[in-house]
């Protein structure tokens, strides 16, 4: 591939580390190899990252507290990762950060092994924050969900980490995935079950979409528009749900109205619903369209208010969690102290823990 090579004289002749170093780019984000140069060269940190050393006033300053109920946006062509948090009864757009590194091209991934990154509807929750392994305070985006797995796609360990390489993951380097994850462990020990994370191709407006039309992903980006477009009309992140192989997407302000917005909860699968006025129910609505369904894994719908994000935990349930915490803390304090070189680009560790998702709670 041109752009690969391209990648590879860059860093030719900019140290054994720089060497070791893999480029995957083909067709687009050209900038991750500007990126990834400044990474190996110690420029750091990356043009348009927030102040990392002073969260807590940047919290203060937006009327935010760390431990709110977060959201998670990426986008690949822009290489970027927003964080939005709840205030009051919406989400508001607290930090962008720049992607350091991330692998393939604008598609979803289809295959182990395809160094391919996701797009879709995912999540994060407790028991999918890395503490250990390769990537010690990264998160498990939880792909393949519900959804990748109708379609037979297969992978593992997709991960939001440190450092500024990829084989399918994100890499924001270290400073910034502390802060990320930092945000998004505090998040989920306050009671969020769940941390909702979108990946797009790119920013979601008709015109980028438009500019793509002859892709042979145009019917899938616009199905992943639904969620974008749900959110940027409400600030909430929408209940999302699959069926038929497409995603069904539920704006919670229209379903349930402002004063009842609940935790979309975890991807379900849903099967389309008989029709009312067909003789004997024979014949099936269009679930892409957000008809009537009925689930065959639960929604989780909850008519609560926005605190319902904040659920309490139970005293032995958050005690366990924070002995396994001290560990995780401990692994990155010795990361932090050690500082070691990023290590040349290949896939995960195999020690890596295996994390089990059951249908219709995965990300």
């Amino acid at each position: 591939m041109q752009m690969a090579a391209v990648g590879a004289f860059l860093f030719a002749g900019a140290g054994d580390r720089a060497a070791a170093l893999t480029i995957e780019l083909k067709d687009v984000a050209s900038d991750r190899v500007e990126r990834q140069r400044a990474f190996v060269e110690g420029r750091l940190p990356l043009p348009g990252t927030p102040n990392i050393g002073d969260l807590d006033n940047r919290l203060a300053a937006a009327g935010l507290k760390a431990g709110a109920p977060m959201f998670v946006r990426l986008f690949k062509s822009e290489s970027l990762l927003e964080i939005w948090m709840l205030k009051g009864e919406k989400f508001v757009l607290f930090a962008s950060y720049p992607i350091c590194f991330w692998s393939g091209t604008l598609g979803p991934k289809l295959k182990e092994g395809d160094r391919q990154n996701p797009e879709g509807f995912y999540s994060v929750t407790r028991r999918q924050l890395h503490r250990i392994g390769r990537w010690p305070g990264s998160l498990n985006v939880g792909f393949p969900n519900n959804f990748d797995r109708m379609l037979g796609r297969t992978g593992s360990y997709i991960l939001v980490h440190g450092g500024c390489s990829s084989t399918g993951c994100f890499g924001m380097t270290n400073a910034v995935i502390e802060e990320i994850y930092n945000l998004t462990e505090r998040a989920l020990k306050a009671g969020q079950e769940r941390v909702h994370v979108q990946v797009f191709p790119f920013r979601m407006t008709q015109e980028n979409l438009d500019a793509h039309r002859k892709s042979e992903w145009y019917d899938f980006w616009t199905n992943l528009k639904e969620g974008f477009d749900a959110f940027e009309e409400t600030r909430i992140p929408p209940r999302i749900s699959v069926c038929d192989k497409r995603y069904l997407v539920q704006n919670v302000l229209r379903h349930n109205g402002p004063e009842e917005v609940a935790d979309p909860g975890p991807l379900s699968v849903v099967r389309r619903a008989a029709r009312r006025d067909a003789p004997g129910g024979e014949g099936e609505l269009d679930c892409g369209k957000g008809s009537q369904v009925v689930a065959s894994a639960p929604l989780e719908r909850t008519d609560e208010p926005v605190a319902a994000l904040r659920k309490p935990r139970q005293r032995g349930e958050t005690a366990a969690r924070e002995r396994d915490d001290d560990a995780g803390k401990a692994a990155r304090t010795r990361r932090r102290a050690a500082d070691p070189t990023e290590p040349a680009v290949r896939p995960l560790a195999p020690e890596l823990p295996e994390v089990v998702f059951a249908p219709g709670r995965s990300g």
